[in-house]
């Protein structure tokens, strides 16, 4: 099991990264209240890691805080949660808003999130309840000087902004209608979804 890799961030294009451990580029899925917290391409990144394995791929994912990780084992424990759908609930929330959404029993915000639907959201909370008590409401992902002010990823932050959205199960004119609600000029990608991932819950 790869538990943590430390190396040298090569490509981003959300969800995914590239990152370079010692000659070896290993391809990461984040969710983007991780993939917010990146350096530059260029620089060290450490993330603490979860392997997949199916028959017919391998996928890694990584995360910044090592609670998230925790979290998103919790999340594919539970009937129906597989790990797409718990990368796309930690993009939409940060692992406290989710932990104080699940012990105040928001309903309302676990449905928003895509491919969580009424029955889902009800067996996250019945499963998890009683995990976080002693969580408060600190939302990072609030906190634009927890956002890094990086540079678009291409020509075009708005189409690479819809293509996250939709990789994390928005669907296509869904995800066009978020982005295009909150597009502002010289707004990098990650503000975009960030923002459209924020205005959505």
């Amino acid at each position: 099991m790869i538990g943590r890799l430390q190396g040298i961030l090569i490509e981003k294009q959300p969800p995914e990264i590239l990152l370079d451990v010692n000659g070896v580029g290993y391809e990461l899925l984040l969710p983007m209240t991780s993939f917010y917290q990146l350096p530059e391409t260029g620089n060290s990144a450490c993330l603490f890691t979860h392997l997949v394995v199916r028959e017919d791929a391998h996928f890694l994912f990584g995360f910044m805080q090592k609670r998230d990780r925790t979290l998103f084992r919790e999340l594919i424990k539970t009937n129906g949660v597989g790990p797409k759908l718990a990368l796309a609930i930690l993009s939409a929330m940060s692992a406290d808003e989710f932990s104080y959404a699940i012990e105040r029993e928001e309903l309302s915000k676990l449905v928003k999130i895509p491919g969580v639907g009424k029955k889902t959201a009800e067996r996250l909370l019945v499963e998890l309840k009683g995990k976080f008590k002693d969580v408060k409401p600190v939302f990072f992902v609030d906190d634009l000087s927890a956002v890094p002010n990086t540079q678009p990823l291409d020509d075009d932050p708005i189409t690479e902004a819809v293509a996250a959205l939709m990789a994390l199960g928005y669907k296509g004119q869904e995800a066009e209608k978020m982005v295009k609600r909150v597009a502002k000029a010289g707004v990098s990608c990650e503000m975009l979804i960030r923002d459209a991932l924020k205005s959505a819950i």
